[in-house]
């Protein structure tokens, strides 16, 4: 069962907002993510580049307008809220650009699997935050990470490509694992370098807490996600 979040009653953004600590944790959180939003436009062009056909190249060249169309939305959210987009995105760029080097794909399996897996443990972390802002933050970070049509896509292509050369599954099965240990460390690191988000999960005005106990069932559900994405593709989490 998920905690009741969020800031859902009539008045609950404003009363939000007038909260200083409040708006510049919006902003952080908005930051990171809308630099995330620029990696993954920029990996998926260049994972373009290795695609076995002009199918996938097609695929994937959709995938990566997707991903600028949200980083846009984003960026005319922090705008409006008074602050620089760069300015915001800039302390995320090393923990992210960090991150992505030590995750660079050998090939396209598992620039594949990156994009799917990958992608999607830093979307569940971030959804997991939204719930606890208001509604209509929550309603653009929820919009922004939606799929791009990486899911049907990633697991059509790994689940025949395994078919064909089942060598393939362990090898992706290890590749994956590893994704999961990196995105954790990376997103514990940026919650504790921050004092906006840990703030944000401290509660504030008409917010409630995240207490250490919900913090652990939040990392429960997102390993949990992700084991349901490793076996949609064939692989063992």
């Amino acid at each position: 069962m998920t905690e009741s979040r969020g800031t859902g009653a009539p008045g609950g953004e404003s009363a939000a907002f007038e909260d200083d600590d409040y708006r510049h944790a919006v902003v952080d959180l908005l930051g990171a993510i809308a630099y995330g939003e620029l990696t993954a436009f920029d990996r998926l062009s260049a994972d373009a580049r290795l695609a076995p056909s002009l199918e996938d190249k097609i695929a994937i060249s959709q995938m990566a307008c997707v991903e600028l169309g949200h980083l846009v939305q984003l960026r005319d959210r922090i705008t409006e809220l008074g602050s620089d987009p760069s300015v915001a995105m800039a302390p995320f760029r090393q923990a992210l650009d960090l991150f992505h080097a030590h995750t660079a794909p050998a090939d396209w399996w598992e620039g594949l699997v990156k994009a799917y897996v990958g992608d999607g443990l830093a979307a569940d972390f971030y959804r997991e935050i939204a719930a606890y802002l208001d509604t209509r933050t929550r309603d653009l970070i929820v919009s922004s990470l939606e799929d791009a049509g990486h899911s049907d896509f990633v697991v059509d292509r790994v689940k025949a490509a395994i078919a064909d050369d089942p060598r393939l599954a362990g090898r992706l099965a290890l590749w994956g694992r590893r994704l999961m240990g990196e995105a954790l460390t990376q997103a514990q690191r940026v919650a504790a370098e921050r004092d906006a988000l840990s703030a944000l999960l401290a509660g504030g005005v008409d917010r409630p807490a995240l207490d250490l106990a919900a913090i652990g069932r939040l990392f429960t559900r997102i390993t949990e996600r992700h084991a349901e994405r490793m076996a949609a593709l064939g692989l063992d989490a």
